[in-house]
């Protein structure tokens, strides 16, 4: 039987596109489910993506921990690309592709006891600073960011070290800091728990998510390709992510 026009043409469209929708045509039962490793920071736009994965989320680094001791997974979601591609080097994953960028932002107790205004006032004496741990993407670039402004005092101010951003912005929403540092994203999270401060372009380094398989199969190549389509795209957008 000759192929109908709509299937020839199908054939011609971009191979994102067309993934998912094989996606779409099939049964979906459990064994076709995806397991999906990410960054705490991606908790609540993920889902919006996809809702089908079985998702865990969590600071990149011990994630990428996880991977290495046999965790079972399929794709793994980054918010920092250089431990994705380190995974590649190592022959845990394929290529890495980048998707979505974010900046830091201070974030503090919405009646801000401290008070603070401004980064600088992370180095007085007395502050209460919560970070992510260093293993942590957000933890890291945290430091950057205050090394960058000449603020290292700052860190003797750090009372906790948290796993991820999301553990952050539990302690500040709950008063038991008087500031973090997250990601802007973050922000929306607390609610009228929290407000934040803007920390200086100049000192932001440059935060990018990226995304790989672990598993090539047609499942997850569907994943991918919804992130990277226009779902993925305004799901992020919302939440205020930005291209890379």
């Amino acid at each position: 039987m000759r192929p109908a026009p709509g299937a020839r043409s199908l054939r011609r469209v971009a191979a994102g596109l067309l993934l998912v929708v094989l996606l779409a045509a099939s049964c979906g039962g459990d064994d076709d489910r995806v397991d999906v490793l990410a960054a705490a920071s991606l908790t609540d736009v993920l889902p919006l993506v996809d809702p089908e994965p079985r998702y865990r989320f969590g600071g990149s680094g011990e994630l990428a921990a996880q991977i290495r001791e046999g965790a079972p997974a399929d794709v793994y979601v980054s918010a920092d690309p250089r431990i994705a591609r380190e995974l590649a080097r190592e022959g845990l994953a394929a290529r890495v592709v980048d998707f979505g960028a974010n900046r830091l932002v201070i974030v503090v107790p919405a009646d801000n006891p401290a008070p603070i205004r401004a980064v600088g006032d992370l180095a007085r004496p007395g502050i209460r600073l919560v970070l992510a741990a260093e293993g942590a993407p957000v933890g890291r670039y945290a430091r950057v960011a205050l090394r960058r402004l000449g603020l290292g005092a700052a860190l003797d101010n750090i009372a906790s070290e948290e796993r991820d951003t999301r553990g952050v912005m539990g302690k500040v929403a709950l008063g038991e800091a008087d500031a973090g540092i997250v990601y802007a994203t973050d922000v929306e999270a607390g609610g009228a728990a929290v407000r934040s401060i803007e920390i200086p372009a100049a000192a932001q380094p440059r935060i990018r998510y990226s995304v790989t398989l672990l598993r090539d199969r047609p499942a997850t190549r569907a994943f991918v390709a919804r992130l990277l389509g226009p779902r993925g795209r305004a799901a992020l957008g919302g939440a205020g992510f930005v291209a890379p």
